[in-house]
């Protein structure tokens, strides 16, 4: 076990410090990492086996076997001794243990070190509303929250809570009081913990994932309620996140919740990462910030109108993915086959870019 345990934070360590996003612990396949979207395996490793992951599971397990053991898959994090900080999913396959661990930096980086446009730094002078930072899996949304959040917490003196399953960064309290909470461990699930939030005189309330009717309708009582609440969300768009938490909803309550989410949001950021030229990843970010406009077309349940809305109002802190990813070819950032395969509208782009 001893040796196990050491072999597997060596490997762990040595990835995190190459720049890996993910380690992927698969059976029959070497140890392979994840580096600027690419899969890389360790070949240098050996071919893992149900024995040799048996033996990670446990070092990475600890007192979670059973429950592992009667679920089948679990999510939480594990720390390496105060050096590194790793967000683990373990599941059970046909070979045996499968692990996937996402690396999350010890520090939280700024919005500058994330290189998202300064103009996102409007949502940390909110005190209410509701704030969607929203991205595929592991294209930054979380990362994105909780440098908005720490902005807060260096800037404002606040009550913040967080909400995540599992907790990923963790954040020093400096002029806010900061407390986290983890699902599973600290509450019973979303929703509860909002609404706790509220009796527990948080200004701010950060939240991991928006996904069941009642987390998005605890996120809105929170907002109406004046507070602050930043959510991160699976989607890739500010319409795309409206409409599928608007149609999580029963269809006789849409209307109504179209109501709450016109009064409630603040604005939202969708983000993917992006193959920089120099090596890396950088972010493309379509922001929309809730302007009359906006709201109105929210309320009258003409959400593809704010696509438009988000193009003309650029002068209002607005940014479309195309003037992103213009922007970034403009700058020799980004080639132009790769903002061209995630643009909305390619021709529309070239117009930008010229």
């Amino acid at each position: 076990m001893g040796d196990d345990k050491q072999n597997l934070i060596e490997m762990l360590l040595g990835a995190a410090q190459q720049g890996a996003s993910d380690i992927h612990l698969s059976p029959g396949h070497y140890p392979t990492v994840r580096v600027d979207r690419r899969l890389v395996p360790l070949s240098g490793q050996k071919v893992l086996d149900k024995e040799g992951l048996d033996a990670y599971a446990q070092v990475v397990l600890g007192d979670k076997q059973e429950l592992f053991s009667k679920q089948g898959s679990l999510t939480f994090a594990f720390d390496i001794e105060q050096r590194a900080r790793f967000r683990v999913s373990i599941y059970k396959t046909i070979g045996g243990p499968s692990i996937s661990l996402r690396f999350i930096p010890g520090e939280i980086p700024s919005i500058e070190q994330l290189n998202l446009p300064a103009v996102v730094s409007i949502f940390t002078k909110l005190s209410q509303g509701l704030v969607i930072s929203a991205s595929p899996s592991g294209h930054g949304a979380t990362t994105t929250m909780a440098a908005l959040v720490n902005v807060i917490n260096r800037e404002r003196a606040e009550k913040i809570i967080t909400i995540e399953n599992p907790v990923e960064h963790i954040f020093s309290a400096d002029k806010s009081i900061v407390d986290q909470r983890e699902v599973g461990r600290d509450a019973v699930n979303f929703s509860e913990a909002i609404k706790s939030a509220l009796r527990q005189d948080a200004n701010v309330i950060a939240v991991g994932d928006l996904d069941t009717v009642e987390d998005i309708d605890s996120a809105l009582l929170a907002s109406e309620a004046g507070r602050l609440v930043y959510a991160v969300a699976r989607t890739g768009s500010a319409v795309e996140t409206l409409e599928r938490m608007i149609s999580r909803f029963p269809v006789e309550r849409q209307d109504e919740v179209r109501n709450r989410f016109a009064g409630a949001i603040a604005g939202t950021i969708a983000q993917r990462l992006v193959s920089h030229l120099k090596g890396g990843l950088i972010p493309v970010v379509e922001i929309m910030v809730a302007t009359t406009a906006v709201r109105t077309h929210i309320r009258d349940n003409r959400l593809r109108q704010i696509d438009q809305a988000i193009e003309t109002g650029y002068d209002m802190g607005m940014m479309s993915l195309d003037r992103s990813l213009a922007d970034r070819v403009r700058r020799k950032e980004i080639s132009l086959e790769n903002a061209e395969a995630y643009s909305n509208n390619p021709n529309s782009l070239k117009t930008l870019i010229a």
